[in-house]
């Protein structure tokens, strides 16, 4: 196992941090993107890795790489459109530590070719796949780590959906990194939750007037979550103060029971919060309790395409416990941290728990159902300061 499948491979959702000043697709990103600052400025702010664009089509060259690697100790990632075994000696001369295979112009005895090529020079491949036969291919090649691109580089069009079905279907035993179409950190987390280890994010970086900042936003954790949401114009105040997760409660004996799971935008997922049982699965994610003497239960689980996707430690229902944080923090796995939050403790009780999420309602309302979007606002900000 190589530098840069090593930094991928570990717990949590990694993140590749790209560097290219432009697209085929959007045309020019940063033309005057400096990749040894930028390359230095994702180290300092969480990168795990850095993937330099080398094809003058994208505004690059090897000596973007070489500028790079003197700035940074990261795992370097060449990207380009390789076909023979000697481009890839110079890339590693010039300091990669892996390079990317595109299955879409390889055919299986070229791209077996270059594999060995690679493991001769010590260099990790990053082999892209783009839709269910280049997976297949992928993983019969013994590729590791597997691209999923949600990009298609014949019409550029971004489809995430398709790219998540496809991470879902990616053998467990592989790294899975998501590739474009990640701007927000509902992404990145709907592509962690689907079996993704890493993602690779490019433009929405080089878009950004601080790159690294927009890098350490979009990497941060814990997600936030905005329960208990039953109007429109909350659904929006959530979105607007930052809120990655928008929790709609369809269990019939709460005042807080939304009408439906309302439409959220394109930063946010969708959380239906059920009791018992699932009676609708339209949202992104159920989060699902059980039922005992007549209410939820003190637990849940968070489940996408019904799948356990992490655990929801909460307080029993109408009550307090001295000891919720401490059962949380001993909880393993992504933990989603609910019951008594408010903008007063949350950051207080992340530093304690360090939980995937956090999940508040209640303590957000001017009435069960009715939020206050100062409150939302205040909540958000402290949750993101912690």
């Amino acid at each position: 196992m190589g530098r840069f499948r090593s930094a991928l491979a570990g717990p949590g959702l990694a993140a590749i941090a790209e560097v290219k000043r432009r697209s085929p697709s959007a045309g020019d990103l940063r033309p005057e993107a400096d990749p040894s600052a930028l390359a230095a400025g994702f180290e300092r702010a969480g990168a795990d890795a850095v993937s330099i664009l080398v094809d003058e089509r994208f505004g690059g060259s090897v000596d973007d790489l070489r500028a790079a690697r003197d700035a940074a100790a990261l795992p370097l990632l060449a990207k380009g459109f390789f076909r023979e075994a000697v481009e890839l000696r110079g890339l590693r001369e010039a300091g990669a530590d892996a390079v990317l295979l595109l299955l879409r112009d390889l055919d299986d005895a070229a791209a077996s070719r270059l594999l060995r090529a690679a493991e001769e020079l010590g260099l990790d491949t990053l082999v892209e796949a783009h839709d269910v036969g280049e997976l297949r291919r992928a993983v019969e090649l013994g590729a590791d780590p597997i691209g999923i691109n949600a990009r298609d580089l014949d019409t550029f069009a971004i489809d995430r959906r398709a790219q998540l079905e496809l991470v879902e279907s990616a053998p467990a035993d592989r790294v899975i990194v998501a590739e474009s179409g990640i701007a927000a950190r509902a992404h990145g987390a709907e592509a962690e939750l689907a079996g993704a280890g890493a993602v690779l994010v490019g433009s929405a970086l080089m878009r950004a007037r601080d790159p690294g900042a927009r890098l350490a936003a979009l990497i941060s954790r814990p997600l936030v979550k905005v329960c208990g949401l039953t109007r429109e114009e909350d659904v929006a105040a959530a979105a607007e103060a930052g809120a990655d997760l928008a929790g709609f409660v369809l269990a019939e004996e709460t005042p807080r029971r939304a009408p439906r799971v309302l439409t959220v935008p394109e930063t946010m997922l969708s959380v239906a919060v059920h009791v018992g049982e699932v009676t609708d699965d339209r949202a992104d994610l159920v989060q699902l309790y059980g039922r005992e003497n007549g209410h939820r239960s003190r637990d849940g689980v968070l489940l996408r395409h019904g799948r356990e996707v992490a655990h929801v430690v909460d307080l029993p229902w109408e009550e307090q416990d001295g000891e919720h944080l401490e059962r949380a923090r001993a909880t393993p796995g992504r933990v989603v941290l609910a019951g008594g939050l408010s903008a007063k403790n949350v950051s207080a009780a992340i530093e304690q728990v360090r939980p995937w999420a956090v999940d508040a309602s209640s303590s957000l309302e001017t009435a069960p159902g009715i939020k206050d979007p100062a409150r939302v606002r205040a909540y958000v900000e402290a949750a993101r300061c912690s």
